[in-house]
């Protein structure tokens, strides 16, 4: 995923200014500060810390020689195997610059590559164990082949918590001189969902149109309806007006240009916050599943969004 400009300004130079995963630095800086360390498998949603970390790893160990001495790939661009067999082995062949004994090597998106690559890469983190170290980072962890896995120390990344993202937002507000109230920062966090990087996109993207972000402008760049919005097409379709609630719904597509993924992903959240019977709000979310898997597969989105509205005013009459 692309970085904004703040993305790489307020990227972490070590690990005390590292967000979230406090348990998982604790035992990195402990590998760390031994001047030795096992393959690491970072595993875990996007914009949580994963490249962060690594990146923070490579200074840490090699200080002013860490370019010299780190290789960064993206699997998802250099998927094959001819980029095991050369790029990762020509930089694994040669001795590290400094100190440090070994070299480090960062795959990101590494659920990216072939299973044929996965092989290849297996057999060089065998063979050049004594003067390389990797560094996988994935979303998915069941996406490497057990092999690989076994080679590595697992560290599963989870999303940051809303106090987290908090500290991040005054941060940055101080640094940009923004104004940001505590019903922004809740929209915030619900938009990001944990993901620093996306925060960090939405507040510069904010900051283009003012120094005062509010909870309207936040919703507008993330292209986000609001949860009151949705909330109000729920509860009216679950009243029984199907026609009103069609009619927000589109209007809801329109303003803030949603895809039919988006809508039932805000309409899943929304749910549990309706007046009805629990009973009902989990019929409702079995539908939301199968609306999804619909329109993953390739059904019209607008019609299969009106088949879920449908199911919610016969739900509603239960």
């Amino acid at each position: 995923m692309t970085s904004s400009i703040w993305t790489e300004k307020y990227r972490p130079q070590n690990f005390s200014e590292i967000q979230g995963q406090t348990e998982i630095v604790k035992k990195i800086e402990a590998f760390v500060s031994s001047g030795n360390m096992p393959h690491l498998l970072f595993s875990g949603p996007a914009g949580v810390g994963k490249t962060t970390l690594s990146l923070v790893i490579a200074r840490q160990l090699f200080g002013e020689n860490w370019r010299q001495n780190t290789l960064e790939l993206n699997a998802s661009d250099e998927r094959g195997i001819d980029v095991v067999r050369v790029k990762v082995k020509d930089f694994a062949r040669t001795k590290a610059i400094g100190d440090v004994p070994f070299k480090l090597i960062y795959l990101d998106e590494s659920d990216a590559l072939t299973r044929e690559a996965q092989q290849a890469l297996r057999r060089t983190m065998e063979n050049y164990t004594r003067t390389c170290r990797f560094i996988l980072s994935c979303n998915y962890s069941s996406k490497i082949i057990d092999p690989i896995q076994s080679r590595c120390a697992i560290f599963r990344f989870k999303p940051l918590s809303e106090a987290e993202i908090s500290l991040v937002i005054d941060k940055v507000a101080k640094e940009e001189q923004l104004t940001v109230s505590a019903e922004s920062k809740k929209a915030l966090f619900e938009v990001c969902d944990g993901d620093c990087r996306r925060l960090e996109n939405i507040m510069q993207s904010c900051a283009v149109m003012g120094k005062d972000i509010t909870p309207e402008l936040v919703y507008s760049m993330a292209s986000v309806a609001k949860p009151k919005e949705v909330n109000e097409l729920l509860s009216v379709a679950v009243k029984g007006d199907f026609i009103s609630s069609k009619k927000k719904l589109l209007d809801l597509m329109l303003n803030y240009g949603l895809s039919g993924l988006d809508v039932i992903k805000q309409v899943q959240r929304e749910i549990w916050n309706l007046s009805i019977d629990d009973r009902l709000k989990v019929q409702l979310i079995d539908k939301c599943g199968e609306t999804e898997f619909r329109m993953v597969e390739g059904s019209d989105e607008y019609v299969q969004l009106e088949s879920f509205l449908a199911y919610a005013v016969l739900v509603g009459k239960k």
